[in-house]
């Protein structure tokens, strides 16, 4: 059928464009990631929802043709946790890892999913690796205690393909709010999420509404979904889409983080990683504080 009846309504600029129902925007969606349209079609897509901004309708729909079309990682024991990880270390290093080993500790299962947006940035998945966690070649159950990183392309290759239009086009594109969102398992889990501006939180939150996600979502690390060590953000949680308030921003920011090194380097990073987990170093309050909530809400997932 093409999508370009569809770009025509979403292309129209900020103020002339139409918002596309769920069903409507599920069937571009799935288009795009079945490869049913051409590169000039993906680009028009592309730049018209950046220019736009996606609806949560419209995120509820990519995200029912993407969670049609992914592989599935099988239920095992607990809820699995979902870390998001696909912006990696800018100014400060990148502690998902530490978050999902944190979590593992407590434990519960947990999948790390992701692939590098700019080749410069120090990721998850090289943190990963150093500390002996590599990328598994296979989709498989979690086990409890564990903590195992998928790349994207292992749960969908088109979906990767989308992300890498980034590198030609220099723009995101509703890819990279869909893997932020989405639920790459089928059994119960608990996805983390983070925003950079506050604007993306109503939406986020409204999609979680709408797909009945059991969520934790805040402002993250520099868009990675570990909280800030420095901060105390507003978090929120979600039951099956309820919302429910876990924690009140609070101003200020923290001097100094005990041990947090002021290199980004993959080295710097695992080793402050491996003394925080040995007991050397004292898990930053805030992270504590998310382990926490995250181990309430799989609970309930």
């Amino acid at each position: 059928m093409g999508i370009s009846h569809y770009i025509k309504e979403i292309g129209r600029g900020a103020r002339g464009a139409k918002p596309l129902t769920r069903e409507q925007s599920a069937d571009l969606f799935g288009q795009v990631l079945d490869g049913a349209v051409t590169d000039l079609e993906i680009g028009g897509f592309c730049l018209a929802m950046r220019i736009k901004g996606e609806t949560p309708e419209e995120m509820a729909g990519f995200l029912d043709a993407t969670h049609a079309r992914l592989t599935l990682f099988p239920a095992a024991g607990r809820a699995l946790i979902v870390l998001p990880s696909y912006n990696g270390a800018r100014k400060l290093p990148v502690l998902t890892p530490l978050l999902a080993l944190l979590l593992a500790r407590e434990g519960l299962p947990v999948l790390v999913h992701g692939s590098a947006s700019e080749s410069s940035r120090v990721l998850a998945s090289n943190v990963l690796a150093a500390l002996d966690v590599p990328a598994i070649a296979a989709v498989r159950a979690v086990a409890d205690g564990e903590v195992a990183f998928a790349p994207t392309e292992l749960l969908n290759p088109a979906l990767k393909k989308l992300l890498d239009v980034r590198r030609v086009v220099g723009l995101r594109n509703p890819g990279h709010s869909v893997v932020k969102l989405m639920r790459p398992t089928a059994g119960p889990c608990v996805v983390v999420a983070s925003y950079t501006h506050p604007a993306y939180a109503t939406v986020m939150g409204d999609t979680f509404a709408l797909t009945h996600t059991t969520a934790l979502l805040s402002r993250g690390l520099e868009g990675e979904v570990v909280s800030d060590p420095r901060r105390t953000a507003q978090i929120d949680g979600y039951v099956r889409g309820v919302r429910q308030e876990l924690q009140a921003q609070q101003a200020g920011t923290l001097a100094e983080v005990p041990g947090l090194p002021t290199e980004i380097d993959i080295a710097s990073t695992v080793r402050y990683t491996r003394r925080v987990l040995a007991g050397e170093l004292p898990v930053p309050g805030a992270i504590a504080t998310q382990v926490a909530h995250i181990r309430q809400l799989a609970l309930q997932a």
